[in-house]
């Protein structure tokens, strides 16, 4: 076994035990944090370093930066209206009306990211097997959606969301091994000057879509947001700032390294190639991503599954259930799943959230100007969040993998 193997295990085993200790668990600020933390460094997490690095070579990290740069922009929003509702100041019709389209919206996202979820389920879930049909993994994934939809039908996410924190622990705790792993590459490859400098492939206007339609990838804060059952708005404002603080850290840290140590004909831009990419790194890796992968992706499609569920009935004042909203849920996961490859469901998702950003961008401008009685120094910011997510919307575009 050699040193690096040792090492990044070790730092997957400190990680775990320190994350499933009894006091961090049962700390509120830290369960409030580790919700929207554990939804931004989701799947995306293993998706978003290669294609980053395929797309925009040495410039990834500055790519990398823009997008934790507008998630925290849009979660700025988001906090605002947070407060803003806290504050139980009248709120106008206008305000009330975006806060139903948003609801709306944020429902249909979460049918758009379960079939993403469990397309990188059924491409993780059949990475180690050698099995190389690209229908094997989209039947996978289609037998997982239908047991959640089922599961979900017949009430059975119960049993299921319990697993869901040890899932996130076990999912933090592999990303530590994996950034071990990644800086003792690295240091290795700076040292015998064999570290790379790989030019942009999609540049200008094609380059600025398709970081567009990464957005989805650094989603996921915006769950703090719907936590009010369990934690006051002071604490979902700071731990929703920390959890973005937090990931952005993560993610630069993780992409800085990965940029600069594969050249170009060791990227094989698939749904799957970081788990070929770290069996150069290290060979423990790539089980222990698998690992982390399948439980993120299923654990995080049971989380969407459910908040879509319970936002339609909701916003349709109980007009349409959770079960209905399972089966639509399920329908417009089987036709993604195969209309679709998994990079062309991350652009779509990524649209989807748009839209909810957009809407939340727009109450809080509306929000602002009602408090003041007009505009603010924040209504240029709100105005441009607004334009750029709609930009998102209409242009934003995915990458072409190696199967589109």
């Amino acid at each position: 076994m050699t040193t690096s193997t040792i090492l990044v295990l070790l730092a997957t085993l400190m990680g775990l035990g320190l994350l499933l200790l009894p006091r961090l668990r049962t700390w509120s600020g830290w369960r409030a944090t580790v919700t929207p933390l554990a939804s931004i460094i989701g799947s995306g997490f293993l998706v978003l370093g290669p294609i980053l690095d395929d797309s925009y070579g040495k410039h990834a990290p500055l790519v990398m930066l823009g997008l934790c740069g507008v998630a925290y922009a849009f979660g700025y929003a988001i906090r605002v209206n947070i407060a803003r509702i806290a504050s139980q100041q009248p709120r106008s019709r206008a305000e009330a009306w975006m806060e139903h389209a948003a609801s709306w919206a944020l429902a249909f996202a979460y049918c758009i990211s379960v079939a993403y979820y469990l397309n990188l389920f059924g491409a993780f879930g059949l990475s180690l097997s050698g099995l190389s049909n690209p229908l094997y993994p989209k039947i996978l994934t289609s037998c997982v959606l239908l047991f959640i939809v089922s599961s979900g039908m017949f009430g059975g996410f119960s049993t299921m969301e319990k697993m869901e924190q040890f899932a996130v622990s076990l999912k933090l705790a592999i990303i530590a091994g994996l950034l071990v792993g990644l800086g003792l590459y690295f240091r290795e490859q700076a040292a015998s000057g064999a570290l790379v400098a790989n030019p942009m492939t999609d540049t200008g206007w094609h380059g600025v879509a398709v970081a567009f339609g990464l957005i989805v990838t650094v989603q996921g804060f915006e769950t703090s947001r719907y936590l009010s059952d369990e934690y006051d708005a002071r604490l979902r404002i700071r731990s929703m700032r920390w959890a973005q603080i937090i990931s952005a850290i993560i993610y630069m840290i993780y992409v800085s390294l990965l940029s600069y140590i594969f050249p170009p004909e060791q990227l094989a831009l698939e749904e799957t190639a970081i788990v070929d990419m770290m069996k150069i790194v290290a060979p423990v890796l790539p089980p222990l991503l698998v690992a982390a992968a399948l439980s993120a992706q299923f654990s995080a499609a049971v989380a969407d599954a459910s908040g879509a569920g319970g936002l339609a009935q909701e916003v349709s004042r109980g007009r349409i259930s959770p079960k209905q909203t399972y089966l639509i849920l399920g329908i417009i996961g089987a036709l993604l799943t195969w209309g679709a490859d998994v990079f062309q469901i991350i652009a779509y998702a990524s649209k989807a959230f748009a839209i909810y950003y957009a809407i939340q961008s727009a109450i809080a401008l509306t929000g602002d100007w009602k408090k003041a009685g007009g505009l603010t120094w924040r209504s240029p910011v709100f105005a441009t969040l607004i334009g750029l997510a709609v930009l998102i919307v209409l242009f934003g575009r995915s990458v072409e993998g190696n199967g589109a």
